[in-house]
């Protein structure tokens, strides 16, 4: 993770807009026990993200206002974040099953095959001063394939159960869904000023170019349908979510409604 301030870090190689990138290794066997214990091993996990969350909420306000002031984050600010964010990545990478190997306890870890790059540029103050309003519609897109693929992530598992690996377009979608969270939390977070983008995958690149299983993060025409199935699952929740509870509403409504006219 980048630390230095460059302005010409906003840019990649070939001149286009540049985005925090996430590396997994491709998809490969897993141990079927690690599998079947994944969620319960990571209990503990679960709970140092909960906590550096919340240290990370109150910092980013603090960040806000330093970029507001400054055009970009203080560098104590962005290393803290982007530590948050790269342990955060590494516990939701295992939870999703895109790896077998166990996130440690530590930020650093250059050793682990997960790892995101995260480059320090300057900030668009107009852009921050705006973030929460211009976050809103990456923010759904975000919730909502997070939460059609934990709609159906219980097949996942017992396909990882039986098989001892992800399929292909699995491990795909699974990882798109996985690397639009982290773009999203970056932008949200002011790590980058880049807009979360490319939920389906980037374009291929000479194999010399190829980095790791996600750097470029190709998706067939399966891994795609996945990508659908996961944004539709999650808007349907979303209503019948939303239905559920206007229905509960008025049928307390009209159980009260007897009440107040006995009353008076």
């Amino acid at each position: 993770m980048a630390t230095g301030w460059d302005h010409r870090a906003a840019t990649d190689p070939g001149g286009g807009e540049w985005l925090p990138v996430l590396d997994i290794p491709p998809a490969a066997r897993q141990r079927r026990w690690t599998v079947l214990l994944r969620w319960l091993l990571l209990l503990p996990q679960f709970v140092v993200v909960c906590l550096l969350s919340i240290a990370a909420f109150f910092v980013t306000v603090v960040g806000w206002f330093a970029a507001l002031f400054m055009g970009r984050l203080p560098e104590g600010i962005f290393s803290f974040l982007g530590s948050v964010l790269v342990y955060r990545t590494r516990v939701g990478v295992s939870s999703m099953l895109l790896v077998d190997r166990y996130p440690p306890f530590a930020f650093s870890a250059p050793d682990h095959p997960v790892q995101i790059e995260l480059r320090a540029t300057p900030l668009n103050r107009l852009a921050v001063l705006f973030r929460l309003i211009l976050m809103i519609p990456a923010g759904i897109v975000n919730n909502l394939a997070q939460a059609g693929w934990f709609a159906i992530g219980w097949i996942f598992w017992l396909i990882g159960i039986v098989l001892g690996r992800l399929p292909a377009p699995v491990f795909a979608a699974t990882a798109a869904v996985a690397r639009y969270q982290m773009r999203f939390t970056a932008y949200a977070t002011m790590l980058t000023p880049a807009y979360p983008k490319r939920l389906f995958g980037d374009e291929p690149v000479p194999q010399e170019a190829v980095r790791s299983g996600t750097r470029p993060l190709l998706l067939d025409t399966a891994a795609k349908v996945l990508v659908v199935l996961f944004l539709l699952l999650g808007l349907c929740g979303h209503i019948v979510s939303g239905t559920v509870d206007y229905g509960d509403d008025d049928e307390m409504n009209d159980r009260t409604a007897p009440a107040a006219v006995s009353a008076r």
